[in-house]
């Protein structure tokens, strides 16, 4: 806490935002009228007065695939120095490579058909189609943002595309997916929950002859209200992620017999679009003052 008495609380970023569309700083003005100092720093800060905050928002760093294992022990010094962290280290831990999804599957929560591997190579890579039973799949790295480094392949791949994949994943472990034509056509649902409630919900199209739902790469973003099916599918995942995390994004594509999959649930630094919903950045602001005060209690 700062010595005038008021509340500090840190948003992490990147040390360049340029070209990132970022609404964070919408939950700013109602955090400041609660008694909240917010300073926005980039991850990579080399600071040791962590314990100066009283919370820690994860935010938005996303390049932290580019070096994850820096990213995760940035985290672990801002939880050990007593500080607040949203969401808490194990979450963030579980949700830093995608593989958290097998484990969701495990629990019963239906997924996008995946094969897992460790790596690619050509043998693999000529099977993949039959495996997954599909005409067109996705490779992309099991860490990852904003679809970096994300392949959309028909049977028929190209010399040069084959070699960027062989490179690409030659060390890097990679999920392969069947291409789910509901992407194309209806976009992917996501899901936003604050403080454990589901606060407000969006469709992402992607542009003509795209397949990437990131704003970033041309999608439309869509406010939407939700069908009781997939409330209720998201509801039924949000139960089974223990401790309750302070914010989550759940992103849901909808198979061609009529079920919701989940793509991804996003527990690190999910885009929670406050700019889509008037209430959001309210909303935000009461679940973080609530979830800081009440774990510096215990």
């Amino acid at each position: 806490m700062s010595t005038d008495g008021s509340r500090r609380c840190a948003f992490l970023t990147m040390d360049n935002t340029e070209g990132w569309s970022i609404d964070a700083d919408l939950a700013i003005a109602p955090l400041q009228a609660k008694g909240w100092r917010v300073e926005v720093l980039p991850w990579r800060s080399e600071r040791d007065d962590w314990a100066s905050f009283d919370g820690v928002y994860v935010g938005t760093p996303w390049d932290y695939p580019d070096d994850p294992q820096t990213f995760l022990q940035a985290l672990q010094r801002i939880e050990a120095s007593g500080t607040v962290l949203a969401n808490p280290l194990s979450l963030l831990r579980w949700n830093l490579a995608k593989t958290y999804l097998r484990d969701l599957e495990s629990r019963g929560v239906a997924i996008v058909p995946t094969e897992w591997l460790d790596t690619l190579t050509e043998p693999l890579l000529n099977g993949l189609h039959d495996k997954l039973d599909s005409e067109r799949i996705v490779i992309k790295p099991v860490i990852s943002t904003n679809a970096s480094n994300t392949f959309l392949l028909e049977r028929e791949i190209s010399p040069e595309i084959r070699a960027i994949l062989l490179d690409t994943f030659a060390a890097r472990p990679c999920m392969a997916q069947p291409f789910v034509a509901a992407i194309q056509s209806e976009g992917e649902y996501s899901l936003f929950y604050i403080g454990g409630e589901m606060s407000h919900a969006i469709r992402k199209v992607p542009k003509p002859a795209d397949f990437r739902v990131q704003e970033e790469h041309g999608a439309r973003i869509l406010a939407v209200d939700v069908e009781p099916a997939l409330q209720q599918t998201a509801d039924q995942l949000m139960q089974l992620i223990k401790p309750m995390p302070l914010y989550a994004r759940a992103d849901f594509v909808r198979a061609a017999d009529g079920r919701f999959l989940l793509m991804e649930l996003e527990l690190i630094e999910p885009s929670l679009y406050l700019r889509m919903v008037d209430a959001a950045p309210e909303r935000f602001a009461v679940a973080f003052d609530h979830y800081v005060q009440s774990r510096s209690e215990k």
